[in-house]
């Protein structure tokens, strides 16, 4: 296995120019030469950090099914909107550059996210072709996922919104055009990747209706999804086992099971003639 980190704007944008944070992707590059999908993760925090709850024990869990995966640990606040964006979009291409030598199959990538990395993830789903990510280092269509894994994710800036991402993200006083921007489910079209969503009712974060809101809108495109919605469970579960307790989780044996059903769905979505 190769594990690096990637400064993903090296040689592109200086550590001034990013408020002092370097954002990096770490590889989990599976070893011999069969081409791959592949998973490139966004942990949650609510945009003031990168939870790594939600890092390595998810990229084990792809690599143990035959996925190579990787990790961005992305700006967060003080930086603001696009800047996140630009981040996940840059390591996007950056994958799709290195396809070739990491085989890596460039029609089968899908972005995960939780949480805040959740609206990270659907943002870069929704919005990948916007005018303002073309920037040097990123080639628009290249920074477009294959499928989305949504893990319960920041949707909306609006009733049901995450205060705290939206004030991180967006600032304290965010303008109705830009809170209209980055509420993901009105930018859903029929250019969006197929997407995988769980989420728990219990979620006193990020409502529930985040979920809700994003699949209904993928409905209304005839975009593929699968949705999960469980009863119980806190917010933050990541795998909701063991591994990822941090002492006041707890284990949630039935929602555990949504990573297998997520793999499930991504090797049945890969495996289909269309190119998504």
């Amino acid at each position: 296995m190769i594990n690096r980190k990637i400064k993903i704007w090296d040689g592109i944008l200086t550590k001034n120019e990013l408020n002092g944070f370097e954002p990096c992707m770490e590889t989990y590059i599976l070893s011999g030469e069969k081409k791959r999908g592949a998973v490139l993760i966004c942990p949650g925090g609510g945009y003031t950090h990168t939870s790594p709850r939600e890092a390595e024990p998810i990229a084990m869990r792809f690599t143990a099914k035959g996925y190579h995966a990787f990790i961005l640990y992305y700006s967060v606040a003080p930086n603001r909107h696009p800047q996140p964006l630009l981040d996940v979009s840059r390591a996007m291409c950056i994958i799709r550059e290195n396809a070739d030598e990491w085989n890596v199959d460039r029609n089968k990538i899908a972005v995960c996210g939780f949480s805040a990395g959740g609206h990270l993830a659907a943002s870069l789903g929704v919005h990948y072709d916007k005018p303002y990510l073309k920037r040097e280092g990123i080639v628009l269509g290249e920074n477009r996922p294959n499928a989305l894994i949504l893990g319960y994710p920041v949707i909306t800036m609006k009733e049901f919104a995450h205060k705290g991402s939206r004030d991180n993200l967006l600032g304290e006083n965010p303008d109705d055009a830009l809170i209209n921007e980055m509420s993901l489910e009105n930018h859903v079209s029929e250019k969006t990747p197929p997407a995988f969503i769980w989420h728990t009712v219990e979620d006193r974060s990020v409502p529930v209706e985040n979920s809700l809101l994003f699949a209904m809108a993928l409905h209304k495109n005839k975009i593929p999804f699968e949705l999960h919605i469980y009863p119980y469970g806190p917010h933050g579960l990541s795998l909701a086992n063991k591994e990822t307790d941090n002492g006041n989780m707890g284990e949630y044996p039935h929602v555990s099971g949504w990573i297998d059903l997520c793999i499930e769905w991504l090797d049945g979505i890969f495996s289909q003639n269309e190119k998504f």
